[in-house]
């Protein structure tokens, strides 16, 4: 069994990629950074594969599918936010955030599901976000983008279902998580974040049960709720008012 794992040079990805191997899982472990991905492969005790790759190009995506088809489980983890009002956030690195959030998980997420069918097994597991069900005022594009992933998925699961597909793929949607997320948005958390070892369980293991929505944390699971209920307007004007007071 293999499995594959975008942004597993540190936060979620790094301790989802602890945990598959500890469930036996070999590994395809990918990201940017070289040197922290050999040290998360020296803490694995199954067959690890490094890949240094920027999943915002669609064409390095396409490569990393053509060199490692054979995987069982994908888990589309890498992104990243940036805070500030639209009109003053620097469109290259948003552009950026879309291509990582969005571009590269979009084209993994084709590629790898059309082998998993093929096959009638895998799982793929989609990191988006509490954010995914919300407007996002002073986060606009990461919002967005994480609103992508979750429709993007829970469109294609409808698809499996009504093929009578064995496959399934997961939304893991955390709210806050312990991890140098909010140092690269440039946010501070204004509640206690979960570990991003707790996430990481959790969500693997939700995927493994073939859950659309894994939502870990009591708080996050009664957020969404609320978003339900109330207009957008007035979520909107809450969400700006606990955004602002995590500028740092």
């Amino acid at each position: 069994m293999k499995a594959l794992i975008t942004g597993a040079s540190s936060g979620i990805g790094k301790d989802m990629a602890k945990y598959l191997s500890k469930l036996g899982y070999d590994l395809v472990i990918v990201a940017r950074r070289k040197e922290l991905l050999e040290e998360l492969s020296k803490e694995l005790n199954t067959k690890v594969e490094i890949e240094v790759c920027d999943v915002s190009s669609a064409s390095n995506c396409e490569t990393l599918f053509e060199k490692y088809k054979d995987i069982d489980v994908l888990v589309n983890n890498a992104g990243f936010g940036t805070f500030g009002n639209f009109d003053e956030t620097d469109l290259s690195t948003e552009l950026n955030m879309i291509n990582t959030n969005i571009v590269g998980l979009h084209v993994l997420t084709k590629l790898y599901l059309k082998e998993m069918v093929k096959r009638n097994s895998g799982h793929i597991l989609n990191v988006g976000s509490l954010a995914g069900f919300m407007p996002g005022p002073l986060m606009a594009t990461y919002y967005a983008s994480k609103n992508y992933v979750v429709a993007l998925s829970r469109g294609i699961n409808k698809e499996l279902s009504k093929k009578k597909s064995a496959v399934r793929v997961s939304i893991l949607c955390p709210g806050p998580v312990d991890t140098n997320f909010n140092n690269v948005a440039g946010v501070k958390f204004g509640i206690k974040p979960l570990t991003s070892e707790y996430v990481a369980k959790y969500g693997i293991d939700g995927m493994f049960k073939n859950k659309e929505i894994i939502m870990p944390g009591v708080m996050n699971r009664a957020t969404r709720i609320l978003a339900k209920l109330v207009p957008w307007k007035v979520m909107a004007e809450g969400v700006y008012n606990t955004q602002k007071s995590k500028n740092k």
